[in-house]
């Protein structure tokens, strides 16, 4: 393998939810950056991937990157994953990439894991147009931004907490209406994956009345 960065998305739940060349890669590369070390090995051990590993997060990407980028230019493969999902999607990866692309190093994603997909695409929403958000701000903006979506006439779709679902619903229903579309999936690919469709107003009600757990993906009709 020659010098280039490889971003290698990672279950999002089901370990079987893996590529055959992701595995093969991060088995050849001279060293994987993970979001968290703990929660990489775990998948690292279950496929018996011996290949060194480094930390490589929000809290420490600034002052990592360019050593990391230099590595890739000496001629290293380095392959970097996250804690759940594709790199750069709501996650570490993107700084990296671009400061590779900036120095014309080569950069490879595979295809693979993702969460807002197989909740889009079940969601019963329209799929042929959408955009994709991730997290709202957390305090500040927030409401502006909701505003300004509240115009949007593709799919939009979300990332949410599940403490913060309830009072984000509240924001939505206030701005939205009440008969706007929804759909929710949490626990993608786990035991108690679970979808949750209908207007806002229907879904908030079963939401007060069975709080959620799991990472939620938040799907809204648009306008």
């Amino acid at each position: 393998m020659s010098g280039k960065l490889y971003l290698i998305p990672t279950p999002i739940g089901n370990l079987e939810d893996i590529t055959l060349r992701a595995l093969r890669l991060l088995k050849e590369a001279d060293l994987i950056l993970a979001e968290d070390t703990r929660t990489s090995g775990k998948l690292l051990k279950h496929y018996d991937i011996q290949t060194p590993m480094q930390p490589y997060h929000m809290f420490n990407e600034h002052q990592k990157t360019e050593g990391y980028t230099q590595q890739i230019a000496e001629g290293r493969a380095v392959a970097l994953i996250t804690d759940a999902g594709t790199p750069g999607i709501s996650d570490p990866g993107y700084m990296l990439a671009k400061a590779c692309v900036e120095k014309n190093l080569a950069v490879e994603c595979l295809p693979g894991a993702t969460a807002f997909v197989p909740a889009l695409v079940v969601s019963g929403l329209p799929s042929h147009e959408f955009v994709f958000i991730g997290f709202l701000p957390p305090k500040k903006g927030r409401q502006s931004k909701l505003k300004e979506l509240s115009q949007e006439s593709r799919t939009i779709i979300l990332y949410e907490s599940p403490h913060k679902i309830n009072s984000t619903l509240e924001q939505i229903l206030e701005i939205f209406g009440e008969e706007r579309r929804i759909s929710i999936s949490r626990e993608l690919t786990k035991m108690y994956e679970e979808t949750i469709r209908g207007n806002v107003g229907e879904v908030l009600k079963i939401c007060k009345e069975k709080p959620l757990k799991g990472e939620i993906v938040l799907l809204i009709e648009g306008k």
